[in-house]
């Protein structure tokens, strides 16, 4: 189980701000950290940082791509009609064109990725309690 400090201590980027903007898309609370803001590139880079339980809606991301690298704690990423894969430090995610999918943390773990997203996300329905403890 990572807590909060692990987490912060063991990545290179601090864990951003409480991410309000997004907070509909999401059940629990999480942080945000802009890492590249630049117009003239058309990906946005930011990790984002999940209290434990917390994640995000089911989505897809539409004319592009995501990349998730898992940077701190234990998460979950499950793409519709499949298994959740449970996720530590090191791991990557490649979510393709239209893929639905969410991420998170563990019920047990602060959990920190770097998202490397194209295009533009469609915001689904949220993932139930009971779809999120079906996680293993």
């Amino acid at each position: 189980m990572a807590k909060n400090e692990e987490v912060k201590n063991g990545n290179i980027f601090p864990i951003g701000d409480k991410n309000d903007a997004y907070a509909k898309y999401f059940v629990g609370q999480s942080y945000l950290k802009s890492l590249i803001a630049d117009p003239d590139v058309n990906v946005s880079v930011g990790q984002v940082t999940f209290e434990p339980g917390c994640r995000n809606n089911w989505h897809v991301h539409r004319n592009g791509f995501q990349l998730l690298l898992v940077t701190g704690g234990e998460g979950w990423y499950q793409e519709d009609g499949k298994p959740a894969q449970r996720l530590k430090v090191g791991d990557t995610i490649v979510t393709h064109d239209g893929v639905k999918h969410w991420h998170g943390a563990t019920k047990d773990s602060w959990f920190a990725h770097i998202a490397i997203t194209a295009g533009t996300p469609e915001w689904l329905e949220a993932v139930s309690d009971d779809q999120y403890h079906l996680a293993k």
